[in-house]
């Protein structure tokens, strides 16, 4: 029997969600043995050619996209794009052991892929806590708010509501 490995799953999407528990135990043939929240799914996964899954679970079958963007998976899934903060056992010992290091100084929030700014929640010179909204970019229908990494001050706010933008241009900057 093949060792399961164990992930770490937060629903991005979901204000205060948990990080849920998922175990995954290969059973050969492109079986997989699917545990989340105490609940085993057997699904057979198939790669497609462009690099998504064709999954089949019980009498319920989907085709999946992913893309990895750091420690983060936006999952498309019958044309509903979810965010995924994933971490294996790894990679959650060396964030706890990096939490007593914070982020220091000036700090640019990108846009995380194109879309269009639909709203910008600061000003210049403004006072903002860590993890407080400071610019929302509609991507896919779907309306981002990125947040402030660290507590300080809006320096520049490279922005403008209603333009678009590219995957990586810089739009505030907290110092």
């Amino acid at each position: 029997m093949a060792r399961a490995t164990k992930y770490f799953v937060k629903d991005l999407e979901l204000k205060d969600a948990e990080a849920a528990e998922l175990l995954v135990e290969s059973l050969g043939d492109n079986r997989y043995a699917v545990t989340l929240e105490g609940k085993t799914f057997e699904v057979d996964a198939l790669e497609l050619p462009n690099g998504g899954l064709s999954l089949i679970a019980g009498t319920a079958s989907w085709a999946a996209d992913f893309e990895e963007k750091n420690e983060e998976i936006d999952v498309l899934v019958r044309g509903q794009r979810v965010r995924f903060d994933v971490a294996d056992e790894r990679k959650l010992r060396l964030r706890a052991a990096n939490a007593a290091f914070g982020v220091e100084g000036k700090q640019t929030i990108n846009a995380p892929m194109p879309g269009k700014v639909t709203k910008i929640l600061v000003k210049v010179g403004e006072d903002v806590a860590e993890g407080q909204g400071l610019v929302v970019v509609e991507a896919m229908k779907m309306e981002n708010e990125l947040k402030s990494p660290k507590g300080g001050k809006v320096t520049e706010v490279l922005a403008k509501e209603g333009t678009a933008v590219e995957n990586g241009a810089p739009l505030i900057v907290v110092e």
